[in-house]
């Protein structure tokens, strides 16, 4: 039996994606209060974030999401973190700008502990991809279209995507 190339590197690009995901569930989280959302996604789901991020970029004349449309387009998967912020209850804090986490609520603000918390989040699961040799980046551009098109399914308000990809030369270096 020969396993070619692509089989393998497809399948070490999903093993790995499923090991970022881990690896983001089990970062520390403020108060042990887990509000991660993760997810993979690929083939047309992935090209339906792609037509996203250049609708964005032409709606708003914010060219780095057409930039990073094509830096997905090139990818085999993504792996998608959001986050259910909610205020985490920690006093004192005002780490938000409020005066606490009553205040965040009523002025619809957003919890900087629960956001720090999926950033600790990104962080834990590129590690992964950099231990095993997968390029990756984090984007900003593939959470906002997540969220548009709700992607998530559940109370998710901020969000990141990080593509991957096993090739001879990074999509996300010398980008244009």
């Amino acid at each position: 039996m020969i396993i070619q190339s692509k089989e393998i590197e497809q399948h070490v690009i999903e093993n790995v994606a499923e090991l970022m995901c881990a690896a983001a569930r089990t970062a520390p989280k403020g108060r042990g209060i887990d509000n991660l959302v993760t997810m993979i996604v690929k083939g047309r789901t992935k090209d339906q974030l792609v037509e996203e991020m250049k609708r964005i970029a032409q709606t708003s004349n914010a060219q780095f999401f057409e930039r990073d449309a094509r830096c997905l387009e090139k990818t085999q998967l993504a792996v998608l973190l959001g986050q259910k912020v909610k205020p985490m209850g920690v006093q004192p804090c005002g780490y938000c700008g409020y005066a606490n986490c009553k205040e965040n609520v009523d002025k619809s603000g957003l919890c900087a502990i629960s956001i720090g918390d999926l950033g600790i989040a990104l962080g834990s699961a590129v590690s992964v991809a950099a231990q095993h040799h997968v390029d990756n980046r984090i984007m900003f551009t593939i959470g906002r279209a997540a969220l548009n098109l709700d992607i998530f399914e559940e109370d998710v308000t901020v969000a990141y995507g990080i593509p991957l990809s096993v090739s001879g030369k990074s999509p996300f270096f010398d980008r244009t």
